[in-house]
């Protein structure tokens, strides 16, 4: 039937009425967004609050304003960086979009067939659609006849067939799962497999069930788990530093009284005095907090996340939001897809055999050549399928376009262009028959090609692998047949006769070709990934649209279903079942099949209920709000445009095997924040005890303010550097994963710092006191100097400490050069502050003074030196103690 369409004028009233085709992209992430959202972070308002008790101390005149300026420095620094990678994140996202040709449809459009976008569709829009079409907009099937694909929106892979609708259908209001296999309802974004019809448009834009999910998705999501366990690090370190510097500011008042003689003498001595101690001792609590907080953390987790988004690329793996990748390290528990990500996405021919059940290697197939010739004739001159001028096969049903690309493009030309094999009667494949026939007269056969009942019950010889005939095994093929569907494969038989073509019958003396196994396949790449991910302790879980029993045949190829204890469940036994009786059997639950969009939600809500970190997969619209209240939603880079704006990570090439990377990679930037925070927070243990009780010992300010903004910013900026780019190691995937409220700080790491905090301390107090190293210096200010060198070279020879848990800690160098040119290059600034009052210019003089430093001679340097390189045997030391006693 030929429709006029809508004239111009028409378009425009029904784009007033109901609105435009658009789903509008989520807004563009901006530089000031990203910016403003760093002052949220714990971390952030401890470093702020510091900053403004410093800026109060400094306009009372009792502390410098290096501290604060350079604290709030290093503040603007994190949110400039964070920013910076969030924007940079969402730019390559958006790019990769745009790079994308915009859908386009065909319409009935002032009496002609026109092609236009999709977004300029209106409601009352007649279009046409043909195998291959992507569905623009929802509405009813008014003419003609369809198989199409809902899988973006449902996730079943399976053909849905359409039919033409009486006048008067009515699209349903309220969507159910239902209503996507109706006759006659057809969904934006399903796909059309075969046929060719006509769509009566009823629902535009964002009153699509695809516009819906995406409206869906503007819900605000969880915290991510390094959020989590951030903050829970921010707490414990404030309330470390304040109830230390409340204590030690106490106990030196205390000392100011007992060294005054009592309570009354130091009463007696003035307001004056007292008033002046009580602002020292908060001036040294201050200090305290200054160097428990440690400034440097935000900073290092956001160059850390930026240096390793643009890394991600190279395997595939966009990072839409950068804390993703880190989260995706994390994961106790990951919903997978199917089809696409475990499998590859598309049927296909995965074994070839002949009437006695033997295989053949389908690579081996060609060796073959009389078996070979004819199975291209029954499949290549008995199909609807065929390949375009752009090498794509088109038509047919997506069997037939497996079979297509089973004798490839080369050998369907070679056919078309012989003049030997025009068919000269051809009967389609119907459902009532299962099979279809097509006759080549010229040489005298009519093939068939069907399900394999139907043409085993007319032959009894078949063709071996030499091309002679044989008699048909019976036993062995049924055997055959009923192993390959038992592993979902669908079974077709070839088959041809010497008689006519006679419609709705096969001849009574069909000779069997061959027989193949189809099936969307486990990808061989993706079956290694999920045991490299299960061996990481992450819980795979396969959750798809498909039947239980393909879904378990495919579980049990991929690795899967392995134990009897293993539980596959349909949506309808999950959803028999309670939220707590759930909780009870989730570690054994590895397949989730006829699964619905709410029972992936209601999955990541009751493992996130247990504390567990929780992947989805998904590239539907269907996947959008599971992916959105995920732990980390990994998108398909093949899927629609909902699925990849829920998602935080793009899996480009659709594979387990990115994701089993990403994992990876979120597992070693975990493992360099690790080391980082070893790294820093022995420095800050170190500076608080020393700070504290330095005095009690006669040594005034043996960290000057200048001092600890050096180790706060430079030390920890550059560390980041030095830790942040640690290479990926392949046992980061042996760990166990971390529930979401694990303590960052471990036992096993807090004997690390507390021991190597213990031994800087120890450290600093030889040289303090110990006589000779003071006779070393000619005079105090030398041998201060001398103390802020130690301090801060001690601390980079720990660097090499935290590299590794066991003794290899100077592995991977050569895969992290910038830990070596960090290292060096803090101690070559380090000499330039120390030496810069030599140079006769008076900025230089200004340095030296800054940093309250003086020049002194080599032979101290050379005892820093040995002293600070002690800081390594003492940990392997610590390491080998720990090891013996495991």
């Amino acid at each position: 039937m030929k429709y006029n369409g809508l004239v111009d004028k028409e378009v425009e009233e029904s784009r007033a009425k109901y609105g435009s085709n658009v789903i509008p992209d989520s807004e563009p992430t901006t530089f000031w967004e990203e910016f403003k959202e760093t002052f949220g972070d714990p971390m952030i308002k401890i470093l702020l609050a510091i900053a403004l008790l410093m800026i109060v101390m400094f306009f009372f005149g009792y502390a410098e304003i290096y501290e604060p300026l350079g604290t709030i420095v290093a503040v603007l620094i994190v949110a400039f960086v964070s920013a910076k990678t969030g924007v940079a994140s969402d730019t390559k996202y958006r790019e990769l979009k745009d790079s994308t040709e915009k859908d386009k449809c065909k319409v009935y459009r002032n009496g002609i067939v026109t092609i236009i976008d999709v977004d300029d569709v209106v409601v009352e829009d007649k279009v046409l659609l043909q195998s291959g079409d992507k569905i623009p907009a929802d509405g009813v099937l008014i003419s003609g006849s369809l198989s199409v694909d809902n899988s973006a929106l449902n996730g079943e892979a399976e053909e849905c067939k359409k039919s033409e609708a009486k006048e008067g259908f009515q699209l349903a209001e309220d969507i159910t799962g239902d209503t996507f296999v109706d006759a006659h309802s057809l969904f934006r974004g399903a796909v059309v497999f075969d046929g060719e019809g006509v769509l009566d448009v009823r629902k535009v834009g964002l009153k699509t069930m695809m516009g819906k999910m995406a409206e869906e998705m503007q819900e605000d999501e969880p915290d991510s788990p390094l959020k989590v366990k951030l903050s829970k690090l921010a707490k414990q370190i404030s309330t470390f530093g304040y109830i230390g510097a409340i204590v030690i500011a106490v106990l030196y008042f205390v000392y100011f009284i007992v060294h005054a003689g009592g309570i009354s003498p130091y009463f007696a001595s003035g307001a004056d005095n007292i008033i002046k101690d009580i602002v020292e001792a908060v001036s040294l609590a201050i200090v305290i907090i200054v160097c428990a907080v440690p400034e440097g953390l935000p900073l290092m987790i956001s160059l850390v996340l930026m240096q390793n988004t643009s890394k991600m690329l190279d395997h595939n793996v966009l990072v839409r939001k950068a804390e993703g990748i880190e989260t995706a390290g994390s994961l106790n528990i990951l919903f997978s897809d199917k089809t696409g990500t475990i499998t590859k996405g598309m049927l296909e021919v995965v074994n070839f055999f002949l009437g006695d059940g033997s295989s053949i290697e389908i690579a081996e197939l060609s060796k073959h050549s009389k078996v070979k010739g004819l199975v291209d004739l029954a499949i290549g001159k008995n199909t609807k399928s065929m390949f375009d001028g752009s090498h794509r096969v088109i038509g047919g049903n997506a069997t037939d376009q497996a079979l297509m690309k089973f004798i490839g493009e080369s050998t369907f030309k070679a056919l078309e262009s012989n003049a030997d094999c025009i068919v000269t009667e051809q009967q389609g494949f119907n459902s009532a028959n299962k099979f279809s026939q097509a006759r080549i007269e010229k040489l005298g056969k009519t093939f068939y090609k069907g399900a394999p009942e139907k043409l085993l019950a007319s032959a009894t010889k078949y063709i071996d692998d030499k091309g002679n005939l044989q008699t048909i095994d019976m036993a062995a093929l049924n055997k055959k047949i009923d192993e390959l569907a038992s592993k979902a494969m669908r079974i077709l038989a070839f088959g041809y006769s010497e008689k006519a073509l006679v419609e709705n019958t096969i001849n009574d003396d069909v000779v069997i070709i061959g027989l193949v196994g189809i099936r969307d396949d486990v990808r061989a790449e993706a079956k290694e990934a999920i045991k490299e991910v299960q061996d990481a302790g992450i819980q795979v879980v396969m959750i798809t649209g498909d039947r239980l029993e393909t879904a378990v045949a495919i579980a049990k190829d991929a690795g899967l279903l392995q134990n009897e204890s293993d539980k596959a469940l349909s949506s309808a036994q999950l959803n028999e079942m309670s939220d707590d009786e759930i909780k009870k059997i989730i570690p054994h639950i590895k397949v989730i099949a006829r699964a619905l969009p709410t029972d992936k939600s209601r999955m990541v809500r009751i493992c996130q209920e247990m504390n567990m970190v929780v992947g989805m997969t998904g590239d539907g619209v269907n996947d959008s709000p599971a992916l959105k209240r995920a732990d980390v939603g990994f998108a398909m880079g093949s899927g629609t445009e909902a699925a990849k704006e829920a998602g935080e990570i793009v899996i480009l090439d659709d594979n387990f095997k990115s994701i089993k990377d990403a994992i990876l990679y979120g597992r070693t930037i975990y493992h360099n924040i690790l080391k980082f925070c070893k790294f820093q927070l022995v420095i800050n243990v170190t500076a608080v005890i020393v700070s504290a009780i330095a005095p009690f010992f006669g040594v005034e300010e043996p960290l000057k303010v200048t001092h600890l903004l050096f180790v706060n910013l430079v030390m920890d900026g550059l560390g980041a550097i030095m830790l942040g780019n640690e290479p990926a190691l392949a046992k980061y995937m042996l760990d166990k994963p971390r529930r979401r409220d694990e303590n960052i700080i471990s036992k096993k790491m807090m004997a690390q710092i507390l021991t190597m905090g213990l031994w800087l301390t120890t450290l600093s107090f030889i040289y303090l006191k110990a006589p000779f190293f003071k006779e070393l210096f000619e005079n105090e200010e030398q041998h201060l100097t001398g103390y802020f060198v130690l301090f801060i070279v001690s601390a980079l020879f720990n660097g090499f400490n935290v590299r590794d848990d066991g003794f290899g800690i100077f592995k991977g160098l050569n895969q992290n050069t910038g830990f070596l040119k960090v290292f060096f290059a803090i101690i070559v600034v380090q000499a330039f502050i120390v030496n810069a009052p030599l140079v006769p210019l008076t900025a230089f003089k200004w340095i030296g003074n800054m940093f309250s430093c003086v020049p002194f001679g080599i032979q101290g340097w050379i005892w820093i030196l040995l002293l600070s390189v002690t800081m390594i045997p003492v940990d392997i030391v610590r390491k080998a103690a720990i090891g013996s006693r495991n």
